[in-house]
């Protein structure tokens, strides 16, 4: 006889195991709570469909204005130190010739290509942002995307569905997560993020079915990690490695380690010890499917107008228009006032790195009224006497204020001039966001003006038409003359 506990176990063990998939019924069975019950597998399922699903319009060109936001910097970065260390060190470590390094004349193995074109792509302040997640998508996704892409021959339309799953994934796990929560734990939104971004990309790409996106989503929650303590980085190196190389490098090594045939744990998102109770103290797990197929975080990531940290966007972006409007010059302002969001100051207040300091960043645009791609990474500008003569007008504070959910990072920038007027402006939302999108011409300037010094006019001009029609194109390898100066 069994008793009634023993009949109701039987019973809940029957429900779980009629989810899990063929070949792994042997498996311990989910403990979640019945409102949040195979999480992995219904993340997991919109995963293998997502291949085939045809995108909306406006999220097709969303989707490959980021595509090319990102090849930008990639190539960019991949003459800036951060790039330059990484290619070296792939370099070193061989490996089948699988998929493409970056404007390099060599290929290796998937694994290192994103991990190398993840660096390149953070390697500067030129990709783009997450502004409710602060993750930066793009520059694990692209990577991860391209390398397998290349590796498996894929499709241009398949390379964009799979940016944006790859989106989609790594922003929902910050939204499961709780943004700020993952912050008060001393951990980086960015590289916590980084590695599910790389892993809905790649896994997609290679065609797994459910049983093998729950194992690459399980090797994937193990590699999560980012620490905030980046914001000490000096040389912008390991920051690369966080926020790009890192997570690029990790999502593909998940995927490819199951498309070796590796098992794992098909309930990490709700399982016993799962990814979301280990990272936080409120998890929500329904975040990781909410609106899927609807909701497309790609469209929601800000392209950066200016190639400094996003904080600064705001601020340079109201500057710039208090200069323009009033000709400031630095002989007829006294000072500058640049209010922040609270959590803004300690990113940006006064880092070491140049493309991440604003008080630098607005002294070279009042002395020279633009901030050029060469001197938001020229480090020699922060001893610039001309530039600290001016740097020293400008106070960076906080204003609790400006902690607005709905525009999380905004800036107003204060200016006196000698004659003692006073001039202000509040930039709610800086270009490149969604609500103030920046348009498909000026994604392609911006990408020219940035390629262009690497590849060439010409080949620059031919790689933008084609990411423009990315969807058109048969196999992602014909990209590969492209990306070759």
């Amino acid at each position: 006889m069994l008793s009634r506990r023993q009949v109701l176990q039987s019973a809940g063990a029957t429900a779980v195991l009629a989810v899990v998939p063929a070949g792994v019924a042997a498996a311990a069975p989910n403990t979640g709570t019945a409102a949040n019950a195979d999480i992995t597998g219904q993340l997991a399922r919109y995963m293998v469909a997502a291949r085939d699903n045809a995108l909306p319009p406006t999220v097709l060109a969303a989707c490959k204005q980021r595509i090319l936001d990102t090849f930008a910097a990639m190539v960019s970065g991949c003459r800036l130190k951060p790039g330059l260390l990484a290619v070296e060190y792939v370099r070193g470590l061989g490996g089948v010739p699988q998929a493409s390094v970056i404007g390099t004349d060599f290929r290796t193995t998937a694994i290192n290509a994103a991990f190398a074109n993840g660096m390149c792509a953070h390697a500067a302040e030129t990709d783009d942002f997450e502004p409710v997640t602060k993750a930066h998508p793009g520059c694990s996704t692209v990577p991860s995307a391209l390398a397998v892409a290349e590796k498996e021959g894929r499709s241009g339309l398949e390379f964009i569905r799979a940016v944006a799953l790859g989106y989609d994934i790594g922003c929902r796990l910050l939204m499961a997560l709780g943004p700020d929560l993952v912050r008060a734990t001393h951990r980086s939104a960015e590289g916590t993020s980084s590695t599910f971004c790389a892993l809905g990309a790649a896994a997609t790409l290679a065609r797994l079915d459910e049983t093998g996106m729950r194992y690459a989503i399980s090797y994937s929650a193990q590699q999560v990690s980012g620490l905030w303590s980046w914001v000490k980085d000096k040389d912008h190196i390991e920051k690369a490695f966080d926020f790009g190389g890192m997570g690029a490098r990790n999502g593909v090594m998940a995927v490819t380690m199951v498309q070796a045939g590796m098992t794992g744990v098909i309930d990490v998102l709700d399982g016993t010890h799962n990814l979301l109770i280990a990272l936080s103290t409120d998890p929500k797990p329904q975040e990781m499917v909410k609106d899927l197929g609807s909701h497309f975080y790609v469209a929601d990531s800000a392209i950066k107008k200016f190639a400094v940290g996003y904080p600064i966007q705001a601020p340079l972006d109201a500057f710039l228009t208090l200069r323009n409007q009033h000709n400031l010059t630095p002989a007829n302002v006294r000072s500058i006032v640049v209010k922040l969001p609270p959590d803004a100051v300690g990113i940006v207040g006064d880092s070491a790195m140049a493309d991440v300091n604003c008080a630098h960043i607005i002294a070279i645009a009042l002395l020279k009224g633009t901030v050029s791609f060469a001197d938001s990474n020229d480090a020699a500008l922060m001893r610039d006497p001309k530039i600290l003569q001016q740097r020293a007008k400008v106070t960076v504070t906080a204003d609790p204020a400006l902690a607005d959910p709905s525009a999380p990072r905004g800036a107003i920038v204060e200016v006196t001039m000698t004659n003692g007027q006073h001039v202000a402006h509040h930039t709610k939302f800086p270009p490149g966001t969604k609500e103030n999108p920046l348009s498909t011409e000026d994604v392609n300037e911006k990408a020219r003006q940035l390629i262009a010094p690497v590849l060439g006019a010409e080949k620059t001009l031919r790689l933008i038409a084609q990411i423009n029609s990315l969807e058109n194109l048969r196999d992602i390898r014909d990209l590969r003359p492209l990306m070759t100066p």
